[in-house]
């Protein structure tokens, strides 16, 4: 810093990231690293343009003070995004106790023999940060492949077939079993016949015997009761 300049100006380039019908800020730090307190002011060739908060104050010794320029927001982009606007910032060293209402135009004037510092500050527009770009398809967050439409019609295909396939054998598997079950109690049924059968020809063998023996004696019962066997069992033998 040189012996003229009592402010430490960060940055002397304003930047401004310029988009259309947006206000846009841009900081500006100023450091007094002497043991002087020290009155500043900033001026600009378009005042209209902009808005400088503050734009007088007083920068204790050993500190800092910000001072935020807005841009208004404009309608159209300059030729070339070039920018001729500048600012001023004047400072000069006044006594302990002066406060900000107490600066004045005249604290200012070279021509009342004040020692004044003025550093220009120019003014540059830059392109918008650019938001990120959505992350493709088949990146680092997403690298399965992803099959195309033909492809996942043929894959829908192929588990239609495998889904009906195997609900046709769950309904075969189901009517085989129902089969073997019917044909099991039918066996079961048919053994249980042949052995009365094979009981009721023992029985009926007995009593043609003991007829044999008696050669006509028997009641008229008797051969009622031996005719109902012998046709129950034929029934039971066409079963």
């Amino acid at each position: 810093m040189s012996p003229r300049e009592l402010l430490e100006i960060d940055p002397v380039e304003l930047k401004f990231p310029f988009e259309l019908k947006k206000q846009i800020s841009c900081s500006i730090q100023l450091t007094n690293k002497s043991d002087d307190y020290v009155a500043f002011k900033v001026k600009t060739t378009s005042p209209k343009k902009y808005c400088v908060r503050p734009n007088a104050g007083i920068v204790q010794p050993r500190s800092t003070c910000d001072v935020i320029v807005t841009m208004q927001a404009q309608r159209e982009a300059p030729p070339d995004m070039q920018c001729k606007d500048k600012f001023l910032l004047q400072s000069v060293v006044v006594n302990q106790g002066v406060t900000v209402k107490d600066i004045t135009q005249e604290m200012f004037a070279k021509e009342s023999g004040n020692v004044v510092d003025e550093v220009k500050l120019r003014v540059l527009y830059v392109s918008p940060p650019q938001p990120p770009s959505p992350v493709p398809e088949g990146s680092e967050e997403d690298s399965s492949p992803r099959p195309s439409v033909s492809e996942n019609g043929n894959s829908n295909a192929s588990e239609l077939l495998a889904a009906t396939r195997a609900y046709a054998e769950d309904i075969q598997q189901g009517k085989s079993s129902e089969n073997l079950t019917l044909i099991s109690r039918l066996t079961e049924e048919k053994n249980a016949a042949i052995q009365q059968n094979n009981k009721l020809r023992q029985e009926l063998e007995l009593v043609r015997r003991e007829v044999s023996k008696q050669q006509g004696g028997f009641s008229f019962l008797f051969v009622v009761i031996i005719a109902l066997l012998g046709i129950f069992l034929g029934c039971m033998l066409k079963k």
